[in-house]
């Protein structure tokens, strides 16, 4: 059973329609079509991560990274040029593709890179100051207003 009704969802939540259209792409995976090009997906610390994707043939003129509405979509677009010579076999693929990525609320692109025929796209999660853990200092004195101690002040 591949389909979902998530209509039962949409009558009793306010402002999920994001998460609710997420997993209906979800459920709408087809490996055959996503293949091309391969790609990996590291956590390299606690809120940074890192997109490599496989370009190898692909210059930088000829892949075009956008973020828009929490989607990153990396495209590659080859130029029409004619090869030279006429291939025996051909096992490098360089057709054209688009790649998206539905990105969380709080993650933000910080920069890309191509190096030896890899896409690195670097992707950090930014916490806003509100959602950042705080400490509470905890008062012994009846009636005490509760003071509320930075973390970030206290390790200075």
């Amino acid at each position: 059973m591949r389909g979902f009704d998530f209509s039962p969802l949409y009558r009793s939540t306010v402002g999920f329609d994001r998460l609710a259209n997420l997993l209906e792409t979800v459920t709408q995976y087809d490996a055959a079509t996503h293949s091309y090009p391969p790609y990996n997906i590291e956590q390299v610390s606690e809120n940074d991560y890192r997109i490599s994707m496989a370009v190898a043939g692909f210059g930088e003129s000829e892949l075009s990274i956008e973020v828009k509405e929490g989607v990153l979509t990396i495209t590659g677009k080859r130029a029409g040029e004619e090869p030279k010579s006429q291939f025996l076999y051909q096992g490098i693929a360089g057709r054209s593709f688009e790649r998206r990525f539905q990105l969380a609320d709080q993650m933000e692109v910080r920069g890309a890179r191509l190096e030896h025929g890899l896409l690195h796209v670097d992707v950090v999660r930014v916490i806003p100051e509100a959602k950042r853990a705080r400490k509470i200092a905890i008062t012994a004195v009846k009636g005490a207003d509760a003071k509320i101690v930075d973390a970030r002040s206290e390790a200075a």
